[in-house]
């Protein structure tokens, strides 16, 4: 690149820079600070490194051909632009206004040449994809779309409800920012125990770390193993538990299981002492202690999602030193093992960014939960963050009812020391992977030692726990059957089995890369829930009495599910 064509990137990003501090206010607080400063990064080494002159010039070559090709169809009066598939261009007004028509194609076009060029710079893999992750989010908040006068829905809004939409859009902003949070969802439609977390049960057991809940049975025989289901403790159990139609709880309840859930606490400042042997020992291996005193049966089998699996692993690995086969069976929902590949999460764990994030937290003592939901967020901005301004803020509308974002956004606080230790010895060291490279509750961690037969869920659009990651943790577990579920890492675990929908492949060939197993696998139609529950029956054991009560002398109920550990908000 000459001097010149230098100097216009400079200005360029300069000015993009600029304006991208507009958007502080939005993400707030430590997010929106570390939001720019990982942008900044992005952009001075775009500037400062060598690039790919012939990149350049063929960016620049498609950016004309596309803008004369969009004049020529404007002016010829043909149909212009693909704005229309994007979901932010889905209104006819976008199309049929040519004032808005050219708005949208001049922005997607010149979009297409900005992630053109970005592409085109010699950097390493991680700055590479922290400079195409962060150039993205700008073009994203930058969208027309995103602002009320270059988009054409608010103003027709604004004209039909004579200005108070936009009036309306200012109150929900003024809310939402005394909240630290935007709205996704009615947040008064749902209330914890009467139409999300409705499955019928008892806290039975409690510590500082978590509550225990046992489902009432549903059924007059139940199977004799009972089912100890371990959620993330990053989020509240009740993902596991939103309403009857989409219940894995009350799924397992209905096909005959003793169901007990663990409920994280939502940490305090005063409990930045706990960290991962706690939640193993004082965690896992508390409840499954309790459990089986409640059933009376020496076997548990077992279920974990996201980091609730990484935590169970390691649990099993204990146990495993112990020569303790208290776990029947283990099944594992999107979970990783290793972290080599931790897929878009990366862009927010550079050296500089994680070591301001720890010091922040060993200062509070926890760390935040609003935080690490609006990074999530940030990870499909477009669907979780700007759909929401535009609603909420732009055309002055109420966000639907809908369970999943009331979930979504009721985050937990983690324990200063368990974030500290999760954070540097997977997504930084990965040394959960090597043999001996941790050690937990007094045991050097080796996860190949395991041999617990386990059900090893992903699902091939996870952009938390990619698919081809998490398919790792095969190579350590010998007694494995691996399974890939469609969609994403909610919608792909959350898919019922009364609905039947989408698809799932088994009986890939393991030992082999995870493209190789997709190649070999047979592809199932409807959910992956009832394959899993035949896999599960196997291991569950013989046919017995349903207990006419809950829990047992020494563990007499304490409250109604869903328990009051998972009502504490962080709001």
């Amino acid at each position: 690149m000459d001097r010149s064509s230098n100097t216009d990137a400079t200005n360029f990003f300069t000015a993009m820079n600029a304006e991208t501090h507009k958007l502080v206010e939005m993400f707030g607080g430590q997010v929106g600070e570390q939001y720019l400063d990982n942008l900044n990064s992005a952009w001075s080494q775009l500037l400062s490194r060598p690039t790919d002159p012939q990149g350049w010039v063929e960016a620049i070559n498609e950016y004309q051909r596309s803008s004369l090709q969009f004049w020529s169809t404007l002016l010829t009066g043909g149909e212009a632009g693909n704005g229309s598939r994007d979901s932010r261009f889905k209104a006819d007004e976008w199309s049929e206004n040519p004032v808005f028509n050219y708005i949208k194609e001049s922005y997607l076009i010149a979009s297409k040449l900005l992630n053109k060029a970005v592409e085109n710079v010699n950097l390493d893999d991680k700055s590479q994809k922290k400079l195409e992750f962060f150039t993205q989010q700008y073009i994203d908040a930058m969208s027309p779309s995103n602002f009320a006068a270059t988009n054409p829905e608010v103003l027709q809004q604004a004209v039909e409800t004579k200005g108070q939409s936009l009036i309306t859009g200012l109150q929900n902003l003024l809310g939402d920012l005394d909240k630290g949070r935007i709205t996704m969802t009615d947040e008064e439609a749902f209330v914890l125990g009467e139409n999300v977390a409705t499955t019928e049960g008892q806290v039975v057991y409690q510590n500082e770390l978590f509550q225990l809940i046992q489902y009432t049975p549903s059924q007059e025989k139940i199977a004799e193993r009972p089912l100890l289901i371990v959620p993330p403790c990053i989020n509240k159990f009740y993902i596991m538990d939103l309403q009857p139609g989409n219940s894995f709880a009350k799924y397992n309840v209905d096909q005959g299981n003793n169901t007990f859930m663990i409920s994280w606490v939502n940490a305090t400042p005063e409990q930045s002492h706990l960290g991962w042997d706690d939640y193993v020992e004082s965690g896992v291996l508390e409840a499954l202690d309790v459990v089986k005193k409640i059933t009376g049966s020496n076997r548990v089998n077992t279920a974990a999602w996201c980091i609730g699996g990484t935590i169970l692993s390691t649990a099993l690995a204990v146990l495993t030193d112990r020569k303790d086969n208290t776990v029947s069976s283990a099944t594992f929902l999107t979970t990783m093992t290793d972290f080599e590949e931790p897929g878009d999460i990366g862009v927010f764990l550079g050296d500089d960014e994680v070591g301001s994030l720890l010091q922040k937290v060993e200062q509070e003592g926890v760390l935040n939960g609003k935080n690490l939901a609006t990074a999530f967020n940030m990870l499909r901005s477009n669907d979780l963050i700007w759909s929401y301004v535009v609603n909420n803020y732009l055309k002055g509308q109420a966000p639907v009812p809908f369970d999943l974002l009331y979930w979504n956004s009721d985050p937990t606080n983690l324990p200063a020391d368990f974030y500290s230790f999760y954070i540097r010895n997977m997504y930084l060291e990965n040394n959960l992977s090597k043999p001996g490279g941790v050690t937990i509750c007094g045991t050097p961690i080796d996860l190949s030692k395991i041999k617990t037969p386990s059900y090893f869920l992903s699902c091939i659009e996870d952009h938390i726990a990619p698919w081809k990651s998490t398919y790792k943790g095969t190579e350590k577990l010998k007694n494995c059957e691996f399974v890939l579920g469609a969609s994403g890492h909610i919608a792909g675990v959350i898919n019922p089995a009364s609905r039947n929908r989408r698809h799932f492949w088994i009986n890939g060939e393991l030992g082999g890369t995870p493209d190789q197993w997709l190649d070999s696998a047979e592809k199932q139609e409807g959910s992956w829930w009832n394959h899993w529950s035949a896999w599960l029956k196997k291991r569950a054991g013989k046919q017995v009495e349903a207990p006419k009560e809950l829990g047992s002398k020494d563990h007499a109920p304490i409250e109604a599910a869903p328990g009051s550990y998972v009502a504490v908000r962080i709001d």
